[in-house]
């Protein structure tokens, strides 16, 4: 079970970085402006929100329903942030779709390796992947028919030859395939994570491998089936959410997460109300505090109505 209490990323995670202040809410404004006014009687004062499986229906969209909600939570003064393993501009289209920029609100990309202050457009905090484990994560990958890849610009790199899984990320992310031959040598420039697409029969098995071999090192997990995340160790979303919200002055009984996958478990846990969809699976519904209906059922406008009204 993941601590309700989370130790400073400082202190934690021995990975290179860089941090900046972010402004308190309500700062440089009135302290009697309506929207502080809203924030101090709001009782959850943030929601972070995954994207596939939460935020968006199977179509992939945020539905009208869903959207007006979220608008309405952030005019009355509550803060969003999404958090996706998806890389920044995977996660841009709904960020602008939700108004964050207006807002005040957060992009955490990579599963909180990165994160974005929306209104500002800085980035307040980035882990990177040490490059020199990329050898050894290749070693195990290139015995599979696993794929390898990471992000540069508008392209995702694929090594070990693009799979069906490969083809599902980039779908996913709106990012073009570039298929590099050597891609220990290729990648020569910051990362935040890299992603391993595969047979999700294969997947479970490299994840035991790797886990064994850079576990100690590195942060080894899945975010489906047929992917496998490698992070920089200490980097999860619920570690992402707790460095945003003491930056913020928000306290975790303050905060809201939702989500369905894997990689949400720990900030569901984490966060003061737990949510998880009526479609997520079921290791994360049994650490939730409220199961909310599907991400086809609006279940984030009925955690909205709910909960913040």
């Amino acid at each position: 079970m993941f601590a309700r209490s989370v130790v400073s990323l400082t202190a934690s995670i021995n990975i290179s970085c860089q941090c900046r202040a972010i402004p308190r809410l309500g700062s440089g404004g009135s302290p009697h402006s309506s929207i502080v006014e809203d924030m101090k009687i709001m009782k959850y004062k943030i929601m972070v929100l995954d994207i596939d499986g939460t935020l968006t229906n199977s179509e992939k969209k945020i539905t009208p329903k869903t959207h007006d909600a979220l608008i309405d939570y952030q005019e009355r003064g509550g803060k969003i942030a999404i958090a996706s393993g998806r890389p920044t501009k995977g996660i841009l289209p709904y960020a602008e779709k939700l108004d964050l920029k207006k807002y005040g609100g957060f992009i955490m990309a990579f599963n909180g390796g990165k994160i974005i202050n929306c209104q500002s457009g800085e980035t307040v905090f980035s882990a990177n992947l040490p490059l020199k484990f990329l050898p050894e994560i290749c070693d195990e990958v290139y015995k599979t028919n696993i794929g390898i890849n990471t992000y540069e610009g508008d392209c995702l790199i694929a090594g070990n030859g693009v799979n069906e899984y490969t083809m599902v990320e980039s779908n996913i992310i709106g990012l073009k395939i570039k298929e590099v031959e050597d891609f220990v040598s290729y990648v020569n420039f910051d990362i935040n994570k890299c992603l391993l697409s595969g047979n999700p029969a294969e997947v479970v098995e490299l994840e035991k491998v790797l886990s064994k071999r850079v576990g100690d090192k590195l942060g080894v997990f899945r975010s489906e089936p047929f992917f496998l995340e490698v992070v920089p160790k200490g980097i999860d979303k619920a570690r992402s959410i707790d460095n945003l919200i003491k930056t913020l002055g928000i306290k975790t009984e303050e905060c809201i997460a939702c989500g369905d996958g894997f990689n949400d478990i720990t900030m569901v846990e984490y966060a003061g109300l737990g949510v998880g969809m009526a479609n997520a699976n079921d290791k994360l519904k049994a650490v939730a505090d409220f199961i909310t209906s599907s991400n086809d059922e609006d279940g984030i406008a009925y955690v909205v109505e709910k909960f913040t009204k």
